[in-house]
């Protein structure tokens, strides 16, 4: 274990992470004692595609890649992480197996965060709890229009490319 898994978790780190925004420094400092930080070294995977999934994580320090892997078996770089962003929270909205896979590009310093750890937050302060799950909701949108604009661009340039339009002038 490293030095910076064994420095402790503060407020103010916390307080970067949008995923808390709203919340007070009492339960800042209560799940700082009581969430795991873990340090992964470049080029260590912390998960793959596909494998089960409880928990998520977010990036104090060190920068990340996410990879999802099309039909044909290649993966691509779907995201670049860095500070104060977060993923692998699909794990705890739907509990299904990974989507993607997250490398470390350097080194880093994130705090993982199981299911056990939100039903904590529940049973024990749900107003906390319901910020910190709508704060995940918004940036769930934030990403599905991401993606639907993606999505549509792609779309456009292959029925652009691949598919004749009527000439004008042409019955």
């Amino acid at each position: 274990m490293s030095m910076d898994a064994q420095k402790p978790l503060t407020v103010s780190e916390l307080r970067e992470i949008g995923l808390f925004g709203a919340l007070s420094d009492d339960v800042l400092a209560r799940l700082a004692s009581a969430l795991t930080v873990i340090t992964p070294d470049a080029g260590e995977v912390l998960f793959r595609e596909g494998d089960e999934a409880n928990a998520m994580y977010l990036v104090i320090s060190g920068e990340l890649e996410v990879l999802k892997r099309s039909r044909s078996g290649i993966d691509t770089r779907v995201a670049v992480l860095g500070p104060s962003d977060w993923f692998g929270e699909m794990s705890i909205v739907d509990v299904q197996p990974r989507s993607a896979t997250v490398r470390m590009l350097a080194p880093g310093r994130l705090v993982r965060i199981t299911s056990a750890d939100f039903d904590a937050l529940y049973r024990t302060d749900l107003r906390s709890y319901s910020i910190v799950v709508l704060n995940m909701a918004r940036e769930l949108s934030r990403r599905l229009r991401v993606a639907d604009g993606i999505l549509a661009d792609l779309v456009t340039n292959v029925l652009d490319t691949y598919v004749a339009r009527p000439r004008a002038g042409a019955s």
